[in-house]
């Protein structure tokens, strides 16, 4: 007997222990933080920047708006290589300017990514190992970037086209 209320006293003791207690609780009010006051970024403008050296030109005109992104022209006219020009279009991301030149040489349409660094009112235009695909040239790795300061753009003023 003593262990039939030894055993029922344990199981009463447990079932007790595992009751689950119910308990309510008001929701909790969750406020939101107040936005943050947006940065404006004024547009930056026309800028126009060119390299020129021993008949070899390079000319880019182009456009920032407020949301850093970009559009103009580029041109390359270098001595013993075929004279292309197209658009560019792309973005600022700080002080590098990366975009799609989209280009015309010798009756041919060709993309090709471009990034130039802009420092100290000047662009440096990168160079780097390029990959081709769904024909366009990109770079692999952007990461390894050089940017060759003998061809560096200056800024000039615009001309009126």
């Amino acid at each position: 007997m003593k262990k039939v209320l030894a055993i029922s006293s344990l199981i009463v003791t447990v079932l007790v222990s595992c009751k689950k207690e119910i308990t309510t609780t008001e929701p909790v009010q969750i406020t939101p933080s107040p936005p943050k006051e947006a940065e404006i970024v004024e547009p930056a403008g026309d800028q126009c920047y060119e390299w020129s050296s021993k008949g070899n030109v390079i000319a880019m005109s182009f456009n920032v708006n407020s949301h850093q992104e970009v559009n103009g022209k580029l041109r390359y006219d270098l001595v013993g290589k075929d004279k292309n020009e197209g658009t560019l279009i792309g973005n600022m991301k700080g002080d590098t300017l990366i975009a799609d030149y989209t280009f015309s040489s010798e009756g041919v349409s060709s993309v090709r990514e471009v990034i130039f660094l802009q420092k100290d009112g000047t662009l440096i235009e990168g160079y780097g190992e390029v990959v081709t695909a769904n024909d366009k040239v990109s770079f692999k790795d952007r990461k390894q970037i050089k940017f060759d300061q003998k061809n560096t753009l200056v800024k000039v003023d615009c001309k009126v086209e």
